[in-house]
């Protein structure tokens, strides 16, 4: 029995991947309707750098065989998979939405991306970002900007912007993205979905481009938490080729996650730091109604404090500018990437091809870093940002004796329209504030969807836990979505 595509956007990737492995519909099917969706809303979403047909369908129809001939094709059988365009696919085109990698094609694929080919998923596209991951609003794309299901002139936010629309708009049912600031959580409040920073260690960061090494996870996006528990479940594990991948095992329960009936017992840290004036009046109601209904659900909620958070922008930005100035060192148009065609001498090319190859937002960053780490600067800004960063970890140390996980709202406001911020850098930045500092303390953090403004725009609500507690997040999620149906809602394209 065929697809029905008009059925297709809103299913979750559970059914797709029950009903191509009882043969109700072939991964062919899947993977067809996924690809005229794609190619349908492409022109006025631009979530996409490349979206891989001939791909998709090759590797949809070596699930179908795997099947025909009796075996498991694995979890994810047939589920199509949106990838952020900074993951390295072997063959493919890897740009990360930059000048600079726009002819690119690595010749090694990602760990992530190996292990959810070998669980039966299917790659459907390459996902637009801001350029190098380095953004807010996917609006420093090379390649142009992306734009949220929810409202056309608005941003989906960023920097893994278009992951999140493929989510957002019934494209595909999960996405990676790579959070470094609040890249995951950040784009998925601003359109809806669930997005999970992992702990730092959790997911291998092979075939990733690096932005801030110290930083980086990679994590999914999905329209529920059991989805997104899946994914996580299928790219977690240690991993060789990664020095700082974790070597501990991957939770039994993420695999088949179930929303606990309540959540009696469960503590909820609520930060005054993380409850500030500026904050959006609609954001603000949405997130404490979500509180209440954590409450309902027999949560508990404690008061507790992180103190140094009102550090952690100005940390941020000098420890990931600074890792981001020696990563991108290696783009200097000898040994892979755009060369300038000025027939100059070799300094003069190097400064050239960069010149030409990266955006002003990276410029920016690099400019910020080489500062930062130059001589007789070293010990005032960067490693000074060390020693805060720290203190950071150790105020949610002490929280968590306290509570089982941080509740927050994730961004200041909803969706902001295009262009609004693009001349103000550090009100940009500002878009983060509440997002920095799990990736700078190293904790795992979940967005969910809890509300939508008068506008109709979507408001998410941000839970941080316990290192490597990936699961108990999860589970609070699911038992919130069980409740509510802030998630079932979607954009009218």
């Amino acid at each position: 029995m065929p697809l029905d595509p008009n059925a297709y956007p809103w299913m979750s990737a559970r059914e797709i991947a029950a009903g191509v492995r009882s043969k109700t519909f072939s991964a062919e099917n899947v993977a067809k309707a996924a690809l005229a969706r794609a190619h349908k809303l492409e022109p006025s979403l631009h979530a996409f750098v490349t979206i891989l047909d001939d791909l998709a369908l090759q590797q949809a129809r070596a699930v179908d065989a795997a099947i025909a001939a009796g075996r498991d094709p694995g979890p994810l059988a047939g589920v199509p998979v949106a990838i952020k365009d900074n993951l390295c696919l072997k063959g493919t085109r890897t740009t990360c939405s930059s000048k600079i990698l726009a002819q690119y094609v690595p010749p090694y694929t990602a760990t992530v991306l190996e292990r959810i080919v070998a669980a039966g998923g299917v790659m459907l596209a390459k996902a637009n970002l801001d350029e190098f991951a380095m953004g807010s609003s996917t609006e420093n794309s090379a390649f142009g900007a992306t734009r949220n299901p929810w409202d056309l002139e608005r941003v989906p936010g960023g920097s893994s912007g278009g992951s999140a629309v493929a989510v957002a708009a019934g494209i595909a049912p999960l996405a990676l993205g790579s959070d470094t600031g609040g890249s995951i959580r950040q784009p998925a409040a601003l359109t809806g979905v669930v997005g999970l920073k992992p702990t730092y260690g959790r997911v291998s960061r092979y075939g990733l481009v690096a932005f801030a090494s110290s930083l980086d996870q990679i994590g999914p996006f999905a329209r529920d938490a059991a989805d997104a528990a899946l994914l996580t479940a299928v790219i977690s594990g240690h991993d060789e080729r990664d020095a700082t991948s974790a070597n501990r095992p991957v939770p039994g329960d993420l695999a088949n996650l179930q929303p606990p009936a309540s959540l009696k017992g469960v503590r909820l840290g609520i930060p005054k730091e993380y409850f500030i004036p500026g904050t959006d009046p609609e954001v603000e109601r949405a997130v404490t109604a979500a509180i209440e209904a954590l409450k309902g659900l027999g949560a508990e909620t404690v008061p507790v404090s992180l103190p140094h958070s009102e550090y952690g922008i100005g940390v941020y930005y000098l420890v990931a500018t600074a890792e981001a100035s020696s990563n991108l060192a290696r783009f200097d148009g000898v040994h892979y990437g755009h060369r300038t065609k000025e027939k100059v001498p070799m300094v003069e090319m190097y400064a050239r091809s960069r010149a030409e190859g990266f955006g002003p937002e990276v410029k920016r960053r690099i400019m910020l870093g080489t500062y930062a780490l130059s001589s007789g600067y070293y010990d005032a800004y960067y490693l000074k940002a060390q020693k805060v960063r720290a203190l950071i970890k150790r105020d949610f140390d002490q929280a968590f004796e306290r509570c089982d996980a941080i509740v927050s709202p994730t961004t200041p406001t909803p969706a902001f329209k295009i262009g609004e911020k693009t001349d103000d850098p550090l009100a940009m930045y500002l878009s983060d504030i509440f997002t920095i500092s799990a990736n700078l303390a190293a904790v795992p953090g979940l967005v969910v969807p809890c509300g939508f403004t008068n506008g109709g725009l979507p408001v998410g609500l941000q839970l941080m836990g316990k290192p490597f507690d990936e699961s108990g997040l999860l589970k609070i999620a699911a038992a919130f979505q069980a409740k509510t149906d802030h998630h079932a809602r979607h954009p009218q394209l």
